[in-house]
């Protein structure tokens, strides 16, 4: 281990333009990221956005994870689905669309195809899995 601590140091001191590149990229890499999938909203967000009827819940797991639990009054499109019915949607366009999956892996993407068509669109940080874990309730 200290071998290899020695030599990154010395890569390090003798290619400094490089890892200071390399660190630039991966900082414009991150923000790039963290901008094209919406902001992400805590589960108290969440709720205060849809109990002022200024959001509305999108959930793009399947129908059948759908099945076994969601947040009261949510939207079911499947993710594969998405883009072919994302019309009806249109009646929520005064209003931000949150769209919550599994685990928050895929909401991004989706946030950014959302906001690409004209919505305004966040996604549940965590997704599913942060409102089980913050013990709010499921519907069936």
């Amino acid at each position: 281990m200290q071998a290899f601590l020695t030599r990154l140091i010395e890569f390090t001191s003798n290619h400094y333009l490089l890892v200071g590149a390399l660190a630039v990229l991966l900082v414009l890499l991150l923000l790039h990221e963290l901008r094209r999938g919406g902001r992400s909203l805590s589960t108290r967000e969440l709720t205060a956005l849809v109990n002022s009827d200024q959001g509305v819940v999108l959930d793009i797991r399947s129908s059948k994870e759908f099945s076994a639990g969601h947040i009261v009054d949510a939207l079911n499109i499947p993710s594969d689905k998405l883009t072919a019915r994302m019309s009806e949607l249109d009646k929520h366009k005064a209003k931000t669309i949150i769209v919550v999956d599994s685990m928050g892996q895929h909401a991004g993407t989706w946030c950014g195809v959302l906001q690409k068509a004209g919505y305004t669109a966040a996604k549940l940080s965590g997704g599913i899995g942060s409102w089980r874990g913050d013990n709010l309730p499921l519907v069936k």
